[in-house]
């Protein structure tokens, strides 16, 4: 039997409650207690540690006890205290006492810089858990605590200061918690400074700081701008601050704006002017020049200067896709600079195994299955309204498991399966005429292949037909109307998810036969084709074998979103950095997700525009049963995979695997 109940009243008091089991007068002895009904007992005090601390305490006021005194270097103020409350509160202390330095064996202590004010309340603390933090005190409060290892009271003197951060404190915050060695203070000041920053850069405080501080704040890719034009004017507002002795830092500051990202324009009229004689300078001018007069060679010139700032990235759409269930309806919106993913909205009814093109404000979703049938409608969402609509007219033939990408202007679907047979023939619609006509049909047919735009052409990628899942690939001419094969992929990849990202195309997992054939197996190896050469090569594998990925790029990065492993749905999202040939994982989606159609836009409060780069998707995926078949993909259709207009049309495709036996 357990027992337990509260020890109020002081120890000496329940001395009077001493029981005797044993006197002269007693009938009963020790021995009598051992009888069948007897049973042992816990006992334990709920209050003894509050009373235990509430004594030493009063040890501590009337200085009873004490074996140490603790002298504060800066105003000589001695505070007596007990070297084992202090042991048990602080690692400093502990450290202190419990080791072999000498003051372990000293009486009296001096802490060096450190105030006495600060130094009793924190002292109190230990007796009693509790202390009060003002703004007038609290930044020497933390620097003592930090210096005495008290970490709790680090924590709360940060998020009392983090609930104090303004941007025209912000980075007097962010200088003295680095001073103290205080990461947490100096994690939510730079990320607030980061986030604020079109309001820091306005206020005092940012006129203060030296030339290497300035420098350290530039070089964040977290800086919160609009583009990089806000970077720039920060820049010479500081400059002009102090001009004298402050414009000899132009050619090292300069260097940390990302001025190929600048338009042409704006660097003629704002940069050059700044150069002089300034041979550091006209280097940086002459570099961003070239990265807008030869696109063609951006893989080449790529240096940390081309790429953008998160908030300058965009985000991402991921739409739709196969859950497990019926097919999913939601649409998740990603952004770089939190690393989180949100719900944006719900498609109105279930469409499955549709493409996705961004024109304009608006995403266009062709095609598809709703369950039933094979559709040829397309639907259009405003991104400003967050609004549905009937804008495009239907297409001639229906598709699902359909590629469609933005080329010079029409929109083109491609492929897919019809509801009774697979397709290779190919149709456009003009944007201007609002009208849906055939071009040349494809040389196999393909369903759930990747579709992205190269060089001015469109690119077919694997996919399969009835029997087997392809590793050809063929290119479109929409000048000659003319369709030629490339050279052909490592492996045959149905299912692949296929991207553009600086000049080059890559091919990410699918599997390499039919879902209904046992021996089917999903790979997690990439390839990437150079155009110039008609080579594909082998590069950094994906970290799980899957197909039914959705794949877009953002920034400077190639981003893998969900799939299918053969077993489940995926949630993992892998971000592909070029230069070092490495996957990494971010954060996850919200929902698992197969055949999701991602696609990259940029981010304006003002309404949604198609991103710098035209980025074409493709997501194909198969029905709940036969989940194997889905695949997803994303690419961008520039001239030289990079961006070159401020305003081109993005497109996104989606194709899905076979939703009948017959198929």
């Amino acid at each position: 039997m357990s027992n337990e109940m509260s020890c109020k009243g002081s120890p000496t008091s329940s001395a009077s409650a001493r029981i005797s089991l044993v006197t002269d007068e007693s009938h009963f002895s020790l021995a009598s207690l051992n009888s069948s009904v007897s049973q042992d007992e816990y006992f334990r005090c709920r209050d003894h540690s509050d009373l235990v601390l509430k004594r030493m305490q009063d040890y501590l006021q009337s200085e009873k006890l004490c074996d140490v005194v603790l002298i504060a270097g800066v105003d000589g103020r001695r505070i007596p205290a007990h070297r084992l409350v202090l042991s048990a509160s602080s690692a400093y202390f502990s450290a202190m006492f419990t080791g072999q330095l000498r003051e372990s064996q000293q009486e009296e202590i001096t802490l060096q810089e450190v105030g006495g004010d600060a130094l009793n309340s924190l002292i109190q603390y230990c007796y009693t858990g509790a202390i009060e933090i003002r703004e007038d005190t609290v930044e020497t409060l933390l620097a003592t605590a930090c210096l005495l290892q008290l970490g709790t009271i680090v924590t709360a003197c940060c998020n009392f200061l983090a609930r104090q951060l303004h941007p025209s404190n912000c980075l007097g915050f962010s200088l003295f918690a680095e001073q103290q060695g205080c990461t947490a203070l100096l994690k939510l000041a730079t990320a607030y400074t980061c986030q604020h920053f079109q309001q820091v850069w306005k206020n005092q405080e940012f006129f203060m700081l030296d030339a290497a501080q300035l420098a350290n704040l530039l070089r964040s890719d977290d800086l919160n701008v609009p583009n990089e034009q806000e970077v720039f004017h920060a820049l010479m507002a500081w400059i002009q601050y102090d001009p004298e002795n402050r414009k000899r830092h132009i050619p090292e500051l300069l260097a940390l704006v990302k001025l190929p990202l600048l338009q042409p324009s704006f660097i003629v009229d704002h940069v050059e002017g700044l150069c002089g004689g300034a041979n550091e300078c006209q280097q940086l001018v002459m570099e961003a020049f070239k990265w807008h007069l030869i696109p063609g060679r951006r893989s080449l010139i790529a240096t940390a200067r081309t790429r953008p700032r998160k908030s300058t990235m965009g985000r991402l759409l991921a739409v739709g896709g196969m859950d497990g269930h019926k097919g999913a309806i939601s649409i998740e919106s990603y952004d770089p600079r939190l690393d989180k993913w949100t719900l944006l909205k719900n498609m109105p009814t279930r469409r499955l195994q549709f493409g996705v093109a961004v024109l304009d404000d608006k995403l266009i979703i062709v095609g598809g299955r709703d369950g039933l049938k094979t559709l040829n409608t397309v639907e259009s969402f405003d991104l400003n309204t967050m609004s549905w609509s009937t804008l495009v007219p239907p297409m001639g033939t229906p598709r699902h498991g359909l590629g469609v990408a933005f080329l010079e202007g029409p929109l083109y679907a491609v492929g897919g399966h019809d509801g009774w047979s697979y397709l290779n023939t190919v149709e456009r619609w003009d944007p201007s005429a609002r009208t849906w006509s055939y071009v040349a049909p494809m040389s196999a047919m393909r369903s759930t292949a990747g579709v992205a735009v190269l060089g001015a052409r469109l690119f077919v990628i694997g996919g399969r037909d009835g029997s087997v899942c392809h590793r050809t690939v063929e290119c479109y001419d929409p000048h000659t109307n003319k369709w030629t094969l490339r050279a052909p992929m490592n492996r045959r990849r149905g299912g692949v998810g296929v991207g553009v990202l600086n000049g080059f195309l890559y091919a990410l997992g699918g599997h390499d036969c039919p879902a209904s054939n046992p021996a089917v197996c999903r790979t997690e190896t990439v390839e990437r084709y150079d155009p110039l050469t008609d080579t594909w090569t082998l590069i950094a594998s994906l970290s799980v074998g899957r197909d039914a990925i959705g794949v877009s790029v953002l920034g400077d990065w190639l981003i893998a979103v969900g799939g299918y492993d053969g077993n489940q749905y995926l949630k993992i999202v892998e971000q592909y950095d070029a230069e070092t040939n490495e996957w990494t994982q971010i954060s996850p989606v919200n929902y698992s997700r197969a055949g999701a159609c991602v696609v990259a836009i940029p981010s304006s409060a003002t309404g949604v525009v198609p991103s710098i780069t035209n980025t074409t998707a493709t997501a194909t995926g198969g029905n709940p049963a036969s989940p194997s078949n889905a695949i997803a993909s994303t690419s961008s259709p520039s001239s030289s995979g990079s961006a070159t207009v401020a305003h081109s049309n993005s497109t996104t495709t989606g194709t899905f695997g076979t939703p009948r036996a017959t198929e």
